[in-house]
């Protein structure tokens, strides 16, 4: 099943690099480091742990538990590998050059077997789910354990991936630890074939995610800059369909009241894409990423630049999360919950239910199920300071109260590490 499902890639490679050729000639940060993806990891003399973050929200859960990695082993090589630019320019600024940071390799044999020579870890930690066979598969012919950290996997990719047993099944069984977020991810790992003494429930590691101590001043400038005594609130990370409804929910808003909104698309190629969405609106809007033009006369904020959303959520009244009245799951509603920020979110949140859980539980939340209730929401709260200020409270002893996964989790790195 393995060499098929590896003869796949091999067929797709072709296709792969034209696209990633493609998107480099808009964005170039596609060609720089390119050769990572073929096997060419940082050097090392041997005994570092390489951690995988997918994208950006996997990366800022990632630099949480390099921390404390670095704190605890300081003569311990460190490797971060992402999948997107966005990714991979987040963990560069957050971490520095303490940090080796590039992108992972294909999930072709040659290539993760390049990786692993290269950089020779003694322990590879994914951030929540990558499931790559050829990765898992050699991690265990090299005897390189692997720990999944915040480890959560959806009942519906649990049943894609029965159906395939001899792909993945192998090496949950011979390598991999689980440190779930949930009781009900443990058990569907469990069922997938890590032994269900290696699938032990640690909670989210977002949820000790510090926050750096120069956030609220960069938001004061931000709100300074671009809403000086106008409600401001955030879109952030949209997808199709969304920017429209924000946008509806904006103009009714401005009827009310002087207001702003940032509006930030989830992916950088689609910036230019709800640029003309404004424009064809009629909106009066600036983009983040010329910081010359005129701010004081625009109703919206287009953010075009990458690593700036906490920065904005920082100078919010109030904060839509994407991702989530289109079917792609829901985003990271821990960022402006963390910094005390009232927050409207849609139903579909299957990416990350035990935060939704969390924040319901503490009426942190509101949900709203389409672009009217989101429009109704956004005039609502606008006008209403004291339950905005109940909702970002609440987000903010919610967060408190589910901290202690990373301590979890790093209690599980010792004894895999040791002797290594």
């Amino acid at each position: 099943m393995r060499r098929l499902y590896t003869l796949l890639l091999w067929l797709a490679l072709p296709f792969a690099s034209a696209v990633v050729a493609w998107r480099g000639l808009a964005d170039r940060r596609y060609w720089q480091g390119w050769s990572a993806r073929f096997g060419v990891a940082p050097r090392s003399s041997g005994g570092g742990v390489w951690v995988h973050a997918v994208s950006v929200g996997e990366v800022q859960a990632a630099v949480a538990l390099l921390g404390a990695l670095q704190a605890a082993q300081p003569e311990r090589a460190l490797w971060l590998s992402s999948a997107t630019p966005a990714g991979r320019a987040r963990a560069r600024e957050a971490l520095g050059a303490e940090v080796a940071v590039s992108y992972a390799p294909y999930d072709l044999p040659w290539a993760v077997r390049a990786a692993l020579r290269r950089f020779r870890p003694a322990l590879l930690i994914v951030v929540e789910t990558e499931i790559w066979p050829n990765l898992l598969a050699e991690c265990a012919r090299a005897g390189v354990p692997v720990l999944f950290a915040s480890a959560r996997v959806s009942e519906r990719s649990t049943r894609r991936y029965q159906r395939f047993p001899g792909l993945v099944r192998p090496a949950l069984a011979a390598v991999v630890t689980i440190a779930a977020q949930s009781t009900a991810d443990a058990a569907r790992f469990v069922r997938l074939g890590v032994p269900a003494q290696r699938a032990i429930v640690c909670g989210n590691i977002k949820f000790d995610r510090t926050i750096d101590t120069e956030l609220t001043t960069r938001g004061a400038l931000l709100r300074a800059r671009y809403a000086a005594g106008r409600f401001l609130w955030v879109a952030g990370s949209t997808h199709p369909g969304e920017e429209r409804a924000a946008i509806a929910a904006h103009a009714q808003l401005l009827e009310l009241q002087p207001a702003v909104l940032v509006l930030a698309p989830r992916h950088a190629p689609r910036f230019e894409e709800v640029a003309t969405l404004l424009r064809t609106q009629g909106m009066r809007f600036v983009r983040r990423s010329e910081p010359q033009a005129e701010a004081s006369a625009a109703d919206v904020v287009l953010l075009d630049t990458i690593g700036e959303l906490s920065d904005f959520y920082a100078a919010a009244d109030l904060a839509f999360v994407g991702g989530s009245l289109v079917g792609v799951g829901g985003h990271n509603l821990l960022e402006p919950a963390q910094l005390g920020v009232a927050i409207l979110t849609g139903p579909h949140q299957f990416n990350a239910p035990e935060v939704l859980l969390a924040l319901r539980e503490a009426h942190a939340v509101r949900i709203v199920a389409n672009a009217a209730e989101l429009a109704a929401a956004v005039s609502a709260l606008a006008g209403d300071a004291s339950a905005r200020a109940a909702l970002g409270e609440a987000g903010r002893a919610a967060v408190a109260a589910n901290r202690g996964a990373l301590t979890r989790v790093l209690a599980l790195v010792k004894p895999l590490l040791a002797g290594r």
